[in-house]
């Protein structure tokens, strides 16, 4: 039986994917900042850990207590919503430190098991919004799009051990908290810049009444199953009907 280890399953994609690893009856470690045990249903298969991507210690402390996985799911990450303008420094460093770097640290504490063992799978969940620029996602955007570039360069390091390396990139999924809580960070931090204002509302208008289809968790969780099971899957796989439209 194999095993999982899954970044930021507090909700949205990440709780999704791991109650899909488990319903296909993998082992898996469902790690957050702070465990809920109450999230997923009790399995002698699930295993609940902390894990903050930020800190080096937890990092190294998460995989030690894991033990041996066989694929790494990336999935912790933080968004902000806001004209670059009207996007603090620190905000923007936060985001690279969750999204880019927390990938990256990870990424670095499981590649000695992998290597050892000639074989393992890395899959990072970035997004769409790398796929067609919008306004207002610039600083998260580029965290993101930080992502899918080195991957590509960490798969050509990595295929001489034999470790499988992929890209997931989810459309916009209204259903989930990520969204709302970037919105709630934004106005934490004073709204959008007055000269904005009208623009930024307009676009937030247009997103919310936009009756183009938009990704669920269920996408995101089935092109990650994929990614790591189907051997002919393309190393960037799109997750929900907006995304795959952007693929093509």
């Amino acid at each position: 039986m194999q095993t999982v280890l899954i970044t930021g399953c507090s909700s949205g994609f990440g709780l999704d994917i791991a109650r899909y690893f488990l319903e296909r009856n993998w082992n898996v470690i469902a790690t957050m900042r702070t465990p809920q045990s109450d999230l997923l249903p009790a399995s002698d298969h699930l295993r609940i850990l902390p894990l903050d991507v930020t800190s080096d210690q937890s990092v190294l402390k998460a995989l030690s207590d894991a033990g041996p996985i066989d694929l790494l799911v990336n999935n912790a990450g933080i968004g902000f919503l806001n004209a670059l303008e009207g996007t603090p420094i620190d905000t923007a460093r936060d985001m690279f430190e969750t999204n880019t770097l927390g990938t990256m640290r990870v990424t670095q504490a499981v590649l000695p098991q992998f290597r050892a063992r000639q074989a393992g799978m890395i899959i990072n969940v970035t997004s769409s919004v790398t796929l067609k620029p919008l306004p207002l996602l610039a600083a998260y955007t580029a965290s993101k799009a930080a992502v899918n570039a080195f991957t590509e360069c960490l798969a050509l390091e990595l295929e001489p051990f034999n470790i499988k390396v992929r890209i997931v990139l989810p459309g916009a999924a209204p259903g989930t908290n990520f969204g709302k809580t970037a919105m709630a960070r934004m106005q934490e931090q004073g709204g959008f810049p007055q000269a904005y204002a009208g623009f930024a509302q307009a676009i937030i208008a247009q997103m919310q009444q936009s009756d183009a289809p938009r990704t669920q968790s269920a996408d995101v969780a089935q092109a990650v199953w994929r990614a790591a099971t189907d051997p002919d899957c393309p190393m960037r796989l799109a997750a929900g009907a907006d995304a795959v439209a952007l693929m093509d």
